[in-house]
């Protein structure tokens, strides 16, 4: 299909101290979180001025790809939508049919398939069109998952690979460090019904975990090639969650892990999180505060690998992403995982609470 919009589409966050708890509320509605782990969370905005770097990031993400188009000649206009926080992702809608535009591509800020990193966003696209009376009149596709796209490994790699190049001049040895990957933990059962039904029911806890591994491959391979000298153990570690006490989520937590090897004399932690985009709150806060802060307090040296955030290779990949699809090419296989399709099956992540409208969906 020839797209004549591109949907930059992310998550969104507060941009003053007032926006924090109603942000909040939106992202956990109909979840049953309790007030006081709202308050809490809301704690880790107010602590950085009530202010989410993620809506900076988000501008700074679409200055860059608009700059790429430029450089390539692409002149098809680049849109940014929220779900949770201005620009919600109906004005941004809005906005694309008043210019003119009828055919949408959406790229999402999650590499990884999961109900909230793939489903809900095209869920909130389909609200956004039945909010906006756009039903029928705008189409909008989707970017497929990126989780092993060079694109977004190779800022990974590269910067896991500066860490290890220090350290080594520094005389220390892969015996005494260990490499967490981290992501955002979610449900067990999200994790089991996450991606296509051919990765689940496996030791992985279907798409999500497998995707991870996937990409961990992908970076250590590409580490491999860039430092010489043996590669320290690592493990794939979760942060940030945020559900019931009671329902059993992804673990090992980060600083679970960290007290762990401490036991067995590790001194030196690199933290590379693989799960998001962007040095948003969830990275800073979590990892830079609060991990950091454990590993202090166990004597263990933290260093933390940045985010692909607006790295060259990340907005090149982006672009080639969309490129791709424009002309309608189906995914690369990348990685163990295999080719990453275009369009999700009805099956895929499915939705815990209720089945609710989505956009890009496989008709069969």
């Amino acid at each position: 299909m020839n797209y004549d919009a591109i949907l930059l589409t992310t998550f969104g966050g507060p941009e003053s101290p007032a926006e924090v708890m109603p942000f909040l509320e939106r992202v956990t509605a109909g979840r049953g979180i309790p007030r006081e782990r709202l308050e809490e969370v809301a704690h880790h905005y107010l602590a950085l001025g009530g202010v989410s770097p993620i809506n900076e990031q988000n501008r700074s993400l679409l200055e860059s790809l608009r700059a790429e188009f430029t450089k390539r000649g692409i002149k098809t206009p680049i849109y940014w939508g929220n779900r949770n926080s201005h620009p919600f992702l109906a004005e941004a809608l809005e906005q694309i049919k008043a210019d003119g535009h009828r055919r949408v591509l959406s790229f999402v800020s999650s590499a990884y398939s999961s109900y909230s990193g793939c489903r809900q966003y095209r869920e909130n696209l389909a609200q956004a069109l039945i909010e906006t009376n756009l039903q029928g009149i705008l189409t909008i596709d989707k970017v497929r998952q990126y989780f092993d796209h060079p694109g977004f490994i190779a800022p990974f790699a590269r910067g896991l690979t500066e860490v290890l190049e220090t350290l080594k001049k520094d005389g220390t040895t892969a015996s005494d460090t260990h490499i967490f990957f981290t992501t955002h933990s979610i449900p067990i059962s999200m994790a089991e019904t996450s991606g296509p039904a051919n990765l689940r029911d496996t030791p992985n806890n279907g798409a999500y975990v497998a995707q991870h591994n996937a990409a961990i491959t992908s970076i250590l391979a590409s580490v491999a090639t860039q430092c010489a000298g043996e590669v320290p153990q690592w493990s794939l570690v979760y942060q940030s969650r945020s559900g019931a006490p009671h329902t059993p989520w992804l673990e090992p937590d980060i600083g679970d892990a960290l007290r762990s090897v401490a036991k067995s004399g590790t001194s030196t932690a690199i933290v590379v999180p693989i799960g998001f985009i962007s040095d948003h709150v969830e990275v800073i806060w979590d990892l830079d505060h609060e991990a950091k802060a454990i590993a202090d307090e166990l004597g263990i040296r933290f260093f933390r690998v940045a985010t692909p955030g607006t790295s060259m290779e990340f907005i090149a990949g982006i672009v080639d992403l969309i490129q791709e699809r424009q002309t309608q090419n189906e995914g690369k296989e990348l990685s163990s995982i295999g080719a990453q399709i275009n369009y999700c099956s009805a099956e895929c992540c499915p939705n815990p609470r209720k089945g609710l409208p989505t956009v890009a969906q496989a008709t069969n």
